[in-house]
């Protein structure tokens, strides 16, 4: 049993790992600040929780169990509100979603000066 609970616990941390280097790339390789903040949210939110559950599964029932629920729920509440505070101020910002994306297209050519 000791060893079905070390496996599984393995194997969420590490899964929680391989999602923070997804979301890492994401945000260094994806084009505007609404992609880059998807990619990080959203792996960050779900890395925290299988590596979070994988700690607990090797803690077992203990205080640090506890301590690491709250920890959790922390996260839950918190990483979702700081994503949608990005999102609203780049927003209010001036950003918007297709804007960034035209820019992103666009080449600027520099003019020659007249003689």
């Amino acid at each position: 049993m000791d060893l079905a609970l070390d496996i599984l616990s393995w194997i969420l941390m590490t899964t929680g790992g391989l999602f923070v280097l997804i979301g890492g790339i994401g945000a260094l390789r994806l084009p505007n600040i609404y992609t880059r903040m998807h990619a990080a949210s959203l792996t960050d939110t779900m890395a925290s929780i299988l590596v979070l559950i994988g700690i607990m599964l090797q803690a077992g029932f203990s205080l640090a169990t506890i301590k690491l629920m709250a920890i959790l729920v922390f996260l839950l509440l918190t990483g979702p509100t700081a994503s949608y505070a990005i999102a609203n101020a780049a927003l209010l910002s001036g950003m918007r979603p297709d804007a960034a994306e035209a820019t992103r297209d666009k080449v600027e050519t520099p003019t020659e000066p007249s003689a």
